[in-house]
């Protein structure tokens, strides 16, 4: 009910993933029952594997997370209640994303161990995509966060995407190790302790060349990357259009090239990757954009199932305990001083 384009877009997502994606036994619909019914009867023949959760309330993107507390009937806490009761296996949700990671986190909790939950989002490199975690849970960051997000990266990498050996770096402004912050740099040093083919820092211009597989950072800085990323694809999908339009000579060789094009344009498509999974809870959790349309919601389902069907929590819960052993002597030790 909370997105960008209310719940009409939601229902016409979760139908076409009724149809693309094999395996789904039933979609529930949480929100205002009259609007979510009028939709349906729109959109005949009635597909038995939707079913309707009313909810009386919903958070805006204008909310503050703490509207959770104030809106106990909201659609957002009744569909992670679903969660936690068992009575789904996933959750899915294009609202207000500071109030989505709020509920998660209170009613399913974070996994033991697991310190904070973040936002995993895939971004598309030369060939290939990357991790990028967290993506916006977590503004302020510890040494230990960073680490256990290298972690809940490294999982999600190899058994999701299917990397054998991900490579896992942690996000700076050079790779010498002496460059960073305190928080790159202790974060480093325990990566270096754990079972991870970590490689280190990277900077911005390493993260489109196919030289890494997780990217660790804090979630301001996640955030910002992410938007702009997107943003930069936009703009330069624009120029093209431009610059390609502009002469009949140009128009011709653009169609010659149009094949090309439209690949591109399919691989700097927000709405392809559809969700990002919130890792380190109990529970799977999928966040979509806020601006997300129908493809989007159907694919944010299709990294639901997929989360799912490849037992990421529980493969989670197991490594984050043994990276937990690892780094129990190794904090002890003192964090590594700056370069003079």
């Amino acid at each position: 009910m909370g997105g960008d384009h209310g719940c009409e877009v939601v229902i016409d997502g979760a139908r076409l993933a009724l149809d693309a994606i094999s395996g789904i036994s039933e979609i529930q619909l949480v929100g205002d029952r009259p609007q979510v019914e009028a939709i349906l009867a729109k959109r005949p023949p009635p597909d038995p594997r939707l079913r309707i959760v009313h909810a009386a309330e919903f958070i805006t993107m204008q909310d503050p997370p703490e509207a959770i507390r104030r809106k106990r009937d909201c659609s957002l806490m009744r569909a992670v209640e679903l969660v936690r009761d068992g009575k789904a296996d996933a959750i899915v949700s294009s609202g207000n994303t500071g109030a989505f990671v709020a509920a998660s986190s209170y009613r399913l909790r974070r996994m033991e161990g697991v310190e904070r939950s973040p936002i995993a989002s895939l971004v598309p490199s030369r060939t290939t995509d990357f991790i990028l975690l967290d993506a916006g849970a977590n503004h302020e960051c510890k040494p230990i966060y960073l680490a256990q997000f290298a972690v809940m990266g490294n999982v999600y990498a190899r058994e999701v995407l299917g990397r054998k050996r991900p490579r896992v770096a942690i996000l700076s402004n050079g790779t010498e190790e002496s460059k960073g912050t305190d928080l790159t740099r202790e974060s480093a040093r325990l990566c270096q302790h754990l079972d991870l083919n970590f490689i280190g820092y990277v900077e911005g211009h390493d993260l489109f060349a196919d030289r890494v597989d997780v990217v660790v950072t804090d979630g301001f800085v996640g955030n910002i990357i992410l938007k702009s990323v997107e943003s930069m694809g936009k703009a330069l999908l624009g120029m093209l259009k431009d610059g390609l339009t502009a002469t009949p000579t140009r128009k011709f060789g653009a169609w010659l090239a149009r094949g090309a094009f439209k690949a591109i344009k399919r691989r700097m498509d927000p709405d392809l990757y559809g969700g990002a999974p919130l890792l380190g809870l109990n529970g799977n959790v999928i966040k979509a954009h806020g601006s997300a349309r129908e493809k989007a919601i159907m694919n944010a389902i299709r990294v639901a199932t997929e989360t799912i069907q490849h037992h990421v929590n529980e493969v989670i819960a197991r490594e984050v305990a043994e990276a937990n052993r690892r780094l129990a002597p190794v904090m002890t030790t003192g964090p590594v001083p700056a370069a003079a």
